[in-house]
Parts: structure tokens; C-alpha cells; sequence
């Protein structure tokens, strides 16, 4: 596989990227979010999502509110953030790796699909974390942890509800960003290690 379609706007991204979705309210990522899951879908794909903003709604877009097949139960995930980010309570950086490594790993050791694509909408981050330094460090670790499988993954950011410095730091830590029906070339891009290090 080349590339990896993101299912709007002619948009693709090379297998195994990491990247930083910005978006301007639930429509927005909506916009960006549901044809990223229907190509998927389309093409075979394991889809995991994790929202917890109107996760019904995309349910329905993706025409699912009548209740999903048995084979889209197994192709699709749709979690909320206390399924995962926090599901022993806290957020732990090696849980929610853990987590990835359980739920990706196994769809490809099982052979049931070639490839996962995730995408996760990170306001939750907003209520549940009074500081976002080990989110931080986790969405850096993410781009030691994607290599080691045939996926992407794709991290949504709302840019009304995020501020300017900690947009500065998730910038650092995705390679890639879509903004604006456009993929860039993230250069403010920071490689793990150095990323970790600037922070102390």
C-alpha cells in the first residue's frame, strides 16, 4: 500500500502516519472524521474511533442507527475516552499504549484485516487533565508505537477550544497536520526523543 485515502477532497497520507486533524466545532470534525471511516470501511479496513461528542450522530452518517451487520460490528470500533484513555481511571501514558497494542496487534496477528486506520477526538483532554504534559508525551511515544504496524492514525483537535500554546506543543509531536482541506508538512515536527527532552 502506497498511500491511504482519507476519503475527502482527494486527500491521501502514506501507511503508518501520524496526524494532527484541526478542526472548528463538532460539524467540522464531523466532516473530517465520518468519510475517514467510511473509506475505510470501504476498502476493508479495521476502524477505531474514540468520541465522546455525538458519537450517535456519526453513527448515523455512517448509517449505523439502525444498528450495525455483524461484519461492520467486527470492522468498526467506536469508544468513548472512559473506554480507553481513562479506562483504569487515571490516564496513564503505557496503558493507553498498551491499549493500542492489544487492539491493533491483535487484527493484524489475527489476520482478519491488513490494515487499521484511528482517529480520536481529544477535547475530553480539556475536562479530564489538569495538566497535558503526559498527554504530550504520549502523542510523541504514538510516533515510536505506529511504525510497528501497518495503520494510520489521526488525532482531532478543536482549534476554538484548544489555546495557542498547547496547540504549539501537539504540533510538535504530529508530523504531519490537515488544516483547512490541506495536508502540510509539519515543520515544527520534533522526532520522540527530542520532543521528550524539551520538556525536561
Amino acid at each position: 500500500m502506497d498511500s491511504v485515502a482519507l476519503g475527502f477532497d482527494g486527500l491521501s497520507i502514506p501507511p503508518c502516519t501520524h496526524i494532527c486533524a484541526l478542526f472548528r466545532g463538532i460539524e467540522e470534525r464531523d466532516r473530517i472524521l465520518v468519510p475517514f471511516l467510511r473509506e475505510g470501511l470501504d476498502v476493508g479496513d479495521k476502524c477505531t474511533c474514540i468520541i465522546d461528542d455525538g458519537a450517535d450522530a456519526v453513527r448515523g452518517s455512517l448509517g449505523l442507527d439502525a444498528g450495525p451487520t455483524d461484519a461492520i460490528r467486527r470492522q468498526l470500533d467506536i469508544w468513548s475516552s472512559n473506554e480507553t484513555y481513562l479506562r483504569r481511571g487515571d490516564f496513564s501514558i503505557q496503558e493507553m499504549l498498551d491499549f493500542w497494542d492489544d487492539s491493533v496487534g491483535a487484527q493484524i496477528a489475527d489476520g482478519d484485516f491488513p490494515f487499521v486506520r484511528s482517529v480520536a477526538d481529544t477535547t475530553w483532554t480539556l475536562k479530564e487533565l489538569s495538566r497535558l504534559g503526559d498527554f504530550l508525551a504520549y502523542e510523541s511515544e504514538l510516533n515510536r508505537f505506529i511504525p510497528r504496524y501497518p495503520q494510520v492514525i489521526m488525532c482531532l483537535y478543536d482549534l476554538d477550544r484548544s489555546s495557542g500554546q498547547v496547540l504549539v506543543d501537539i504540533l510538535k509531536t504530529h508530523p504531519k497536520v490537515l488544516m483547512g482541506g490541506t495536508i502540510l508538512e509539519n515543520l515544527h515536527y520534533m522526532e520522540p526523543q527530542e520532543s521528550l527532552d524539551s520538556r525536561g
